[in-house]
């Protein structure tokens, strides 16, 4: 897994929304796997500007999801159907028909995943997944203990996980459940993109790069993909031994 390291957040959302415009630009039908949270923001902006700019087209790609909450209806202000339309899918030109996000509210959860896993294969899979790193590791929805073999599933989430979201939610009570891809399907991904940003993230990101590969740190799969990239300000690689980042 290949790190690299800017100066600041800046750094890391223009370098990784470089990426992703470049992918788009050599084929403009490119699947894509996205994340929500604080992190990918200044990647949204700048993909944003570019296309606002004229120079990048969404329009032939598709966008799958990393994840939503169980229980949450789309229109919901703190869905992820709604902070991606309001801050990306809303922005671009992109088709409807091909955003897909999995359905909070699906009657029957579990055959809401196998719906999305079958459209993610018909898609023909995820060129390019997008990635943040929960504090304790977890990528999407993945907490520690997920299985590197599972796919898009229904998970509990931590109490950590619930904290850090619950300001999304009246009572700061946030949802205990949620629809996320899973493990295989994110390391099915033909281009993994893992980004962090902040102290905070830290020790994640030194446990994920140095400590053993294991399912209690679900991002430390990744040091086993062909083609993962770590994107790092310096604050979120403040714990990690020299000589492992470029």
């Amino acid at each position: 897994m290949r790190a690299r390291v800017f100066p600041d957040y800046e750094g890391i959302s223009a370098a990784v929304a470089y990426v992703v415009a470049g992918r788009l630009e050599e084929e403009p039908s490119t699947v894509l796997m996205l994340p929500t949270g604080i992190t990918p923001l200044g990647m949204y902006r700048r993909l944003v500007e570019m296309h606002r700019s004229g120079r990048l087209s969404f329009a032939n790609a598709t966008f799958f999801n990393l994840d939503e909450y169980l229980g949450l209806a789309p229109d919901h202000r703190a869905s992820y159907h709604v902070y991606m339309k309001d801050r990306f899918y809303g922005l671009i030109d992109a088709d409807p028909a091909r955003v897909f996000v999995p359905d909070g509210t699906a009657p029957d959860p579990e055959a809401e995943c196998r719906r999305y896993e079958a459209a993610i294969r018909e898609a023909g899979g995820i060129d390019v997944c997008v990635l943040g790193i929960g504090r304790n590791g977890h990528i999407g929805f993945n907490e520690p203990g997920a299985p590197f073999d599972s796919r898009t599933r229904v998970v509990e989430l931590s109490e950590s996980t619930r904290k850090v979201n619950a300001s999304d939610f009246e009572a700061d009570r946030a949802p205990e459940r949620a629809i996320t891809a899973g493990m295989a399907t994110i390391f099915d991904s033909k281009s993994v993109l893992l980004l962090a940003s902040g102290t905070n993230k830290a020790g994640a990101v030194a446990a994920a790069v140095e400590d053993d590969v294991s399912e209690s740190m679900p991002a430390s799969m990744l040091r086993s993909h062909p083609n993962a990239s770590l994107f790092l300000d310096e604050d979120a690689a403040s714990a990690l031994g020299g000589g492992l980042a470029e």
